[in-house]
Parts: structure tokens; sequence; C-alpha cells
């Protein structure tokens, strides 16, 4: 007996675009992901092509009218709901470009559902192209299989995150002078949550005393070792996710 072949096909590329996708929907495509479909991943009419759009779920499209830099997918069929994105922000402050390109991307396959830069006094970079991150969440969510993007916010001064502070929202705080066990700390502390993670340098003694004042605040320990501040990030985002989020 002839098997029957997958649907959609486990060779399908993936992409996200900002068209709302629905049933009969078409989709021009064209600039460097039209480069991609047609020259790299060498899609041919009725081909199809994976679509999301960060609101309607995972759609099968099929490729028609594909000319040298354009083409149109045409919704067929939803293959997957929109998901149910974990609660959890992560707070960080800006650091080199190529390493908080890596905690977009990771934090973006983790299931972070917001990503928030924080200004902080010793951060060695003051300045975030919020463009090249955004970039760095597509790429990741078309490969991880998310259906929904994080929300990547303009980054804040840390005063200025403290003080509108939701009253609802758990902020683990990861302190290097030391904090709750980590386990402990989520464990205790259920529900809707973000962890804040620090410069390359750490806060500086004002700014830790004034977040360790916060009524929503929960210091926590990383561990015995000195973490990079891509490290901590990455670390405390799937221990959250362990324990409270979608990971269990």
């Amino acid at each position: 007996m002839t098997a029957t072949p997958a649907w959609p096909p486990q060779s399908a590329p993936r992409l996200h675009v900002e068209t709302q996708l629905g049933d009969g929907v078409s989709v021009p495509v064209d600039g460097n992901p039209a480069h991609y479909l047609i020259s790299v991943m060498r899609v041919k009419p009725d081909d199809i092509v994976l679509l999301f759009d960060g609101r309607s779920g995972e759609w099968a499209a099929r490729a028609r009218d594909i000319r040298k830099r354009d083409l149109i997918l045409e919704c067929v069929s939803q293959t997957r709901p929109p998901e149910s994105v974990p609660d959890f922000w992560l707070c960080c402050a800006p650091i080199k470009k190529g390493r908080i390109d890596l905690i977009a991307e990771k934090a973006c396959e983790l299931g972070v559902a917001k990503l928030q830069p924080v200004l902080t006094r010793r951060a060695v970079v003051d300045k975030l192209n919020l463009d090249r991150l955004h970039a760095h969440l597509v790429e990741a969510a078309e490969q991880c299989g998310r259906t929904s993007l994080p929300e990547l916010a303009a980054m804040v001064k840390l005063d200025a995150l403290l003080q509108d502070w939701p009253q609802d929202r758990h902020l683990f705080f990861a302190d290097e002078t030391g904090g709750a066990p980590l386990t402990t700390a989520l464990a205790a502390h259920p529900g809707p949550a973000a962890f804040l993670i620090g410069p390359e340098g750490g806060f500086d003694p004002a700014e830790r005393e004034t977040i360790r004042a916060h009524p929503r605040a929960v210091p926590v320990s990383l561990g015995p070792r000195i973490l990079r501040a891509e490290t901590a990030a990455i670390a405390a985002t799937a221990a959250w996710m362990t324990l409270n989020g979608d990971w269990h």
C-alpha cells in the first residue's frame, strides 16, 4: 500500500508575513523573502509554503504566479491554530551587538511573550537597532515553529520600568549579590512574571537597592558562578518555562 504523503509536507519552507491570513487569502511576496523561496528553496507552482502572521495560527499556502522576483501564496488550509504563549516577559539591559541578537533569538525559541530592553547605568550600549532585533525574532519564529512573535518593546530606563510596573506581575531580579534559590522563588510565585537581567557590569548599588525596594521584585540567585548577561537571560527563561511555563 502506498503511504499517504504527509500534510503539510515536512520539507515545506516557513515564512512570517504581515498579511492577515485566512481561507483563500492571497499573499504577495517580494524582496528577500521571495528571493529565499524562489532562488534558495526552489519553490515551484503548487508547492506548499507554511505561513504565519502572529494572529491567525499557521496556514498552508500554494505558490502561484512565480516570477523572477515575486510570487503569490494562496492560503488553502489552516495547519495549526494560534498558540497560547506563556505570560512571561524578559527584561534585559542592552549588550553588545551579536550577544543581544542571541538573546532575542533564544527568547523567541523558549516561548517568551515580550522582550523589553532596559537601559541601566552600567550598560555599554545605549541604543538598539529594533529593526535588526525584530528580524532575528522573525527568523527564530520561522525556524522553531512559533505561530506568534514575541512583542518587542522600545527601550526604557530602569526607573521608568519600575514606576510603571503592573501590580499583578512578579519581577524576578537576577541579583549577583545573592537572593532566594531560583527554584524555590519560582515555585513560590506562580502566575504572570518577568525576569530582569542586568548588563555586563551588573547593576550598580543604587539600582540594586531600588529594585529590591519594589513591592513586586523577587531577588533570586542564578548560582555560584558569574554568568554573562546572555547566559543569565537564557538560563533564567529556561528555568521559568520548566517550572511555571509550557515545559511541564
